[in-house]
């Protein structure tokens, strides 16, 4: 089966539950890391040349993924970068939580001193659904920002709900939790920009932004580079072409590109759906285990609502335990506002899934 295939590409050892943060490389991305390391090394005659078609490669493995088409897409060196470009490029009210990881309120709060936005600030008690955003939607609003999934407790936004309730607004979506474990109607989205560093296992250092063509005629790139110019800019210094490249500053990191590429590669050729049904899998588990320890869950319940994140939420006094009874075990998690983070993949191993109810029980006793 081509799942078996995918699933042979997760080699780290066993406890690994921080994809979250950052996901080991994949073996397929691992080779590609080999293969353009030896290709700058030798340079042979033409091999430069070849490497920066991995920017068009990358492109059209996003379009299969999120479905905007390649020649709206251009990579990104992280997911800060290119929520800084969108933001910047924004006018009118955008609204968003303050809960959101700080690369989409830092951004949010740069432009708006820069004046060309202003942000609305969503009910932080409140996850981002459709009526939290009715409740605060205005004729000035132009823009929901918001992530897939919440990097803190997992919540997995409902899309289409949102894309309804905001109308012709631009929906814009930071896809770094979901991407790679969730099959999300990326369609309704605007805007969609994700690094590859989480669940896509594709290292630091990679990511992307694809815009709609309905975006590129309202977005005004205000930090566009020589790339993206109307002109040649060898000549004359020039506006932005109105092309997605009007987002960029520099040249793509071309050997980035093929990691990401391949990693994307490997999640369309496993499917998508394939690969969020075996998630969910052991979502289930880890969570059963977490009531069995009777160690309380803050991470939705409904496998509509959530992704691969788990988040355990004990009382104020026992988080340090339970951290420390993870670490004992060695179990990789993400201790921070009072949970523990447990982030699992299609690839988690029967073995890691023991050492976390080994961990909890030992914390339950």
């Amino acid at each position: 089966m081509v799942i078996d295939g995918y699933l042979s590409g997760f080699t780290e050892e066993p406890g690994y539950l921080d994809y979250a943060r950052v996901g080991p490389l994949s073996a397929g991305v691992a080779a590609e890391v080999l293969a353009n390391t030896e290709a700058l090394r030798r340079s042979r005659f033409g091999s430069l040349d070849a490497m920066v078609g991995e920017h068009d490669r990358l492109c059209a493995a996003v379009e299969r993924a999120v479905g905007f088409p390649a020649r709206n897409v251009v990579f990104q060196s992280n997911t800060s970068i290119a929520l800084m470009q969108v933001l910047f490029a924004l006018r009118g009210d955008v609204l968003l939580s303050p809960d959101e990881f700080p690369s989409m309120t830092f951004a949010a709060a740069r432009a708006a001193s820069m004046g060309v936005c202003r942000p609305i600030w969503l009910d932080a008690e409140r996850p981002v659904t459709a009526e939290a955003v009715l409740d605060v939607l205005s004729d000035e609003v132009t823009a929901l920002v918001v992530s897939l999934v919440d990097y803190r407790t997992g919540y997995r936004v409902d899309l289409p709900a949102l894309r309804q309730v905001i109308g012709g607004r631009l929906l814009i979506v930071d896809a770094t939790q979901g991407l790679g474990v969730v099959d999300a109607a990326f369609h309704d989205a605007d805007v969609v920009v994700s690094g590859g560093q989480a669940w896509l296992r594709a290292g630091w250092g990679s990511g992307f932004l694809a815009v709609s063509d309905h975006a590129l005629g309202l977005l005004d790139p205000a930090l566009a580079g020589y790339p993206g110019a109307a002109e040649d800019p060898f000549t004359t210094v020039s506006g932005p072409d109105g092309t997605v490249m009007s987002f960029t500053v520099n040249e793509p990191d071309y050997a980035a590109a093929a990691r990401l590429a391949a990693a994307l590669e490997e999640v369309a050729g496993a499917g998508a759906a394939q690969i969020e049904s075996l998630v969910q899998e052991k979502v289930e588990e880890l969570i059963a285990a977490a009531d069995t320890a009777g160690v309380p869950v803050a991470s939705p319940r409904d496998a509509a609502r959530r992704a691969g994140i788990v988040t355990l939420r004990p009382e104020p006094a026992a988080v340090t335990a339970l951290a420390a009874a993870f670490f004992n075990r060695g179990v990789t998690v993400t201790t921070q506002a009072g949970t523990v983070r447990l982030s699992v993949h299609a690839g988690t191993s029967d073995a890691t899934l023991g050492m976390v109810r080994d961990a909890l029980a030992v914390f339950a006793a």
